[in-house]
């Protein structure tokens, strides 16, 4: 369906068209919010929020009502439910009375913002009394922002763990924007999700493959060119040539990008064997004569991760040579490193790191690219991202609402209108039951009756987003270990 010809009133759980006559009498006000619960078992204990600015201009700005698209929710939910339940005098008196702009507030954290699990990330609530079903309405688009989230989220904790190991094996984080590739573009479930996936881990990293996902940053946060790649070669280009002319295969590569960095997947058929016989012997004198600004990466692809990388560098190490970095870690030659995308989780790119770190390397020799892990092996229960009703007004009258099962004490929801403040411990907490006070509340109105009144650049963003000295050492305690540590294998390798 193209942009223009989506319709806002197919958008949304067929059974929430029936819930205008479900709410008490006499109804003015609607008031929810959306959070990523916090669970002691969880995974994450802080998340990335990103994309709500995405969903609302595409989908909710603007006047997003008319007449036909009245006509045709009509007919599509009088065969859905087989009896006459839509609403088509309140959808119309939203088109005559606000010319088909949506009349709802929602009120968010800056996009980018890294929030502990379990506050509010955004509200929603209807400005006319005579709408107060909207509100809930529109939860099934906006809920969906727990994709964008999540992937955010799990692309910045493959930051910090790069971070903490570039730090510690090199002493700086040159570089760290490029260390996670984003190779997911094949392994999503739509075009969509491309742009939403590949625009989220954009705003943690600035390398990838996946073009859906910088022109959606272009489009819809302001940023010409977010991501970067260079030329890569995969199976078909090697294999095509035959196995016994791989060694023509890689020649070619190097004839045909002679200046800049050009990626190598070498495993076609022995990995091992062509980083010892091909790249390391007959090509030899061909990469040396490549520079820093023109770096040969070696893709391993198959086998297991930690011990084909740990193999694969050994064998460069003897045929090209490495030398000391000032942390007294081993660097390959600045003409040669090592990219690894399969097999990419955030488990075992801590593996592969603390090995090669064992073994004296730096994290500097390589990088890694990620796929499905990245921008699709998730759902919205990986955060436990909900949206929930905490208020209305009734009468004249307001009035806290919560859910509190008896079976499942962690499903309790919070009450009230909400606010989001940072205490006087600099902690961010959520304040429930109205109590906050304005000028402490870090909600800002992003959207009201059709407008958009708050956007955020990509550059926004991703300043929001950046690491913090936490995130790249802990405590004192880890770091003196990693001091010690250091010392230890600056003594092995000298």
């Amino acid at each position: 369906m193209a942009a223009q010809d989506f319709n806002i009133l197919l958008a949304s759980d067929s059974y929430k068209i029936t819930h205008y006559k479900q709410y008490p009498p006499d109804i003015s006000k609607v008031y929810s919010y959306f959070e990523c619960r916090s669970r002691s078992e969880g995974q994450f204990n802080e998340v990335v929020f990103f994309g709500l600015q995405y969903l609302l201009k595409k989908y909710l700005a603007g006047p997003v009502v008319t007449e036909d698209k009245i006509q045709e929710a009509k007919i599509f939910y009088q065969l859905h439910f087989r009896q006459p339940v839509f609403d088509e005098e309140g959808w119309r008196k939203i088109l005559e009375k606000h010319d088909g702009r949506l009349p709802i507030c929602i009120k968010a954290i800056p996009e980018g913002k890294v929030i502990p699990r379990g506050n509010v990330l955004f509200t929603v609530e209807n400005t006319d009394p005579d709408f107060y079903w909207l509100t809930n309405y529109v939860e099934t688009m906006l809920v969906q922002v727990w994709y964008p989230i999540t992937v955010a989220t799990i692309s910045r904790e493959f930051k910090k763990i790069l971070a903490k190991h570039l730090k510690a094996t090199s002493g700086s984080l040159e570089g760290l924007d490029f260390k996670m590739h984003d190779f997911g573009y094949r392994g999503v479930s739509s075009q969509e999700s491309a742009a939403l996936g590949g625009a989220a881990h954009l705003v943690n990293f600035c390398s990838t493959d996946t073009v859906a996902g910088i022109q959606m940053v272009r489009r819809y946060y302001g940023c010409p060119m977010a991501g970067f790649s260079i030329p890569a070669a995969e199976h078909s280009t090697i294999i095509s040539w035959g196995k016994n002319r791989e060694k023509e295969a890689f020649e070619s590569l190097l004839d045909q990008f002679p200046s800049g960095p050009v990626s190598v997947v070498s495993d076609s058929y022995d990995i091992f064997n062509a980083c010892k016989r091909i790249w390391g012997d007959e090509l030899k004198e061909r990469v040396m004569e490549r520079s820093a600004d023109s770096t040969l990466v070696i893709r391993p692809d198959s086998g297991d991760v930690a011990e084909t990388l740990l193999q694969v560098i050994k064998i460069l190490e003897d045929c090209f040579g490495c030398s000391l970095n000032s942390m007294g870690y081993k660097l390959l030659p600045s003409y040669l490193r090592i990219i690894q995308g399969d097999g990419i989780d955030l488990g075992s790119v801590d593996e592969v790191l603390k090995k090669l770190r064992d073994k004296g390397w730096s994290a500097e020799n390589v990088f890694f690219g990620c796929g499905s892990t990245l921008l699709q092996k998730m759902n919205r229960d990986t955060l436990n991202c909900v949206f929930k009703c905490s208020y209305v007004e009734t009468n004249g009258r307001g009035m806290d609402v919560w859910k509190q099962p008896v079976t499942d004490p962690s499903k309790g929801s919070k009450r009230g209108r909400l606010s989001l403040r940072r205490n006087s411990n600099g902690f961010l907490e959520t304040v429930e039951r109205g109590a906050g006070k304005p000028e402490e509340d870090l909600l800002v109105t992003v959207f009201e009756n059709g407008s958009i009144l708050q956007e955020y650049t990509l550059e926004e963003i991703r300043k929001n987003a950046q690491l913090w000295q936490e995130d790249i050492i802990p405590c004192q305690h880890n770091q003196d270990h990693l001091q010690a540590e250091q010392q230890h294998i600056m003594n092995a390798v000298h």
